[in-house]
């Protein structure tokens, strides 16, 4: 007697609701990046760690986002997405249980160090598996209907982790000490993920085991090749890196000191907030300052056009430098009053940081490996940044953070001295056109690099607006690494 498969038909799939699975997905995306490029800054200040070590450390973390398009296209070797992004997250859960353990030996900062990158080059590829999964399993309308709720609760973690979760660990900190407390946090979160990927392998749409794959390794290497020479042959494309590095230059440095700055006692020039009240400003006020900021700015850009509306997005991205010049030179005390400028802060970072991704989309993107070239773009965009935020804390150690800040703000001028000889839209297109077919047949999407994304984040990237430190998945509004 024979039985009827259980496993999903192609039309049960096309039935099944994304809601059932997007929320879970990309809340479980962004709680890991948010880990490692939110709160274990936090932590590791909190347990002593000066702050060119954690400019460092934090920045070598960041790497994963920025290089991930070099292992992407392999990951069209395994057929099921599903199977990468379960298997992911249950490496992520189990990393953040190890985080717990760890903290409580006598060589916690190697071993968080090691679980951090464990997370991080694990989420890295998640991002690719999971943006993949989305494109994969939807068609054109419905990813374009299900774009906002990726970045809406890929923007939940963001609240969560450094608005609740970075609260609960202030709270601890002070009954329980620092160690103690951060270990009971990572216990929670290991057991939270767990539970997300557990739900995952059920509602997640196609199958937990790999099939049969055409394609092959060597093919996939020999067409990766193709894309990043086409790359760097693109007219202009060096003085556009160069725009792309220095868009980023101040931002990086004030985006990894900035919230060092708010936690740092005032003795030591710092505004002296606790854990607890540097969750308040930072993950409710600023998170939402961001969204908002991020949002206008699109309209902003779609109204004048990138070349008309660039000079502004560049006077935006150094309002957040302004600002925390204003607070290290003011140093006030009301908690309003600091919540005020952080409200500032993040909406001129997400309101100018949209002309960066509308430029690599228009301006570097564009041409025969479109999606493959976004990925490449968005890559040396966060490399830049990972570059800038790596010498901030030796030139904070230096300067103190009054001078720090006010070298930020002159370390944003020459990106807009650079403006009047950067192209804003790209040549002509040549044979073949966007994603075109190559002298072998293959395209940027048959080799994964539709799941490239930036570091953050897949994808051709369309509307990514507002993923400034992380992946970018097409059409989204998530916070970029």
């Amino acid at each position: 007697m024979s039985h009827p498969s259980l496993a999903p038909t192609p039309a049960m799939e096309t039935a099944r609701s994304p809601m059932r699975w997007v929320p879970s997905l990309y809340f479980a995306q962004g709680m890991q990046f948010f880990v490692v490029m939110s709160l274990s800054t936090f932590m590791l200040k909190n347990m002593g760690l000066g702050n060119d070590q954690i400019a460092h450390w934090t920045s070598l973390l960041g790497t994963a986002w920025g290089i991930k398009w070099l292992w992407s296209p392999f990951l069209e070797l395994v057929n099921s997405k599903k199977l990468v992004v379960v298997i992911m997250q249950a490496v992520g859960a189990v990393a953040l249980l190890l985080m717990a353990l760890v903290l409580q030996t006598p060589w916690w900062l190697a071993g968080a160090l090691c679980v951090l990158f464990l997370i991080a080059y694990g989420s890295a590829t998640h991002d690719i598996a999971c943006d993949g999964l989305y494109m994969g399993a939807l068609d054109h309308q419905r990813q374009a209907k299900y774009a906002g709720w990726q970045g809406a609760f890929f923007n939940t973690a963001r609240f969560f982790m450094v608005g609740v979760v970075l609260k609960i660990a202030g709270v601890l900190e002070t009954s329980v000490g620092v160690f103690n407390a951060w270990s009971v946090v990572f216990i929670g979160l290991g057991v939270l993920l767990a539970g997300l990927a557990s739900y995952n392998a059920l509602s997640l749409p196609g199958q937990l085991h790999t099939g049969h794959t055409d394609l092959r390794a060597s093919a996939i290497l020999a067409t990766t090749l193709k894309i990043v020479v086409d790359f760097f042959r693109k007219p202009g494309i060096w003085l556009a890196v160069l725009f792309i590095v220095l868009f980023r230059f101040a931002e990086g440095q004030v985006q990894a000191i900035g919230p060092l700055f708010l936690i740092e006692a005032r003795n030591k020039g710092g505004l002296g907030l606790t854990t607890s009240q540097v969750a308040d400003v930072y993950g409710w006020v600023g998170t939402t300052a961001f969204l908002a900021g991020s949002v206008l700015g699109g309209y902003f850009s779609a109204w004048l056009g990138l070349r008309r509306a660039m000079p502004a997005l560049i006077v935006a991205m150094a309002i957040p430098n302004v600002t925390f010049y204003y607070l290290a030179i003011t140093l006030p005390q009301d908690l309003w009053h600091i919540g005020a400028a952080v409200l500032v802060e993040m909406f001129g970072y997400g309101f100018g940081f949209v002309g960066m991704i509308l430029y690599i989309m228009q301006a570097v993107a564009p041409g025969r490996f479109q999606t493959a070239h976004y990925a490449l773009g968005s890559g040396v965009m966060q490399l830049g940044y990972i570059l800038s935020r790596s010498i901030s804390g030796d030139i904070q150690l230096a300067m103190g953070y009054e001078h720090f800040f006010l070298w930020t703000i002159f370390g944003g001028l020459p990106v807009l001295l650079l403006l009047p000889f950067v192209r804003m839209s790209a040549p002509p297109a040549g044979p073949g056109g966007p994603d075109g077919v190559d002298a072998a047949g293959q395209t940027g999407r048959q080799t994964g690099w539709q799941t490239g994304g930036d570091a953050g984040h897949g994808g051709d990237g369309a509307a990514s607006l507002a993923r400034p430190d992380g992946p970018t998945t097409a059409a989204s509004t998530k916070p970029a690494a």
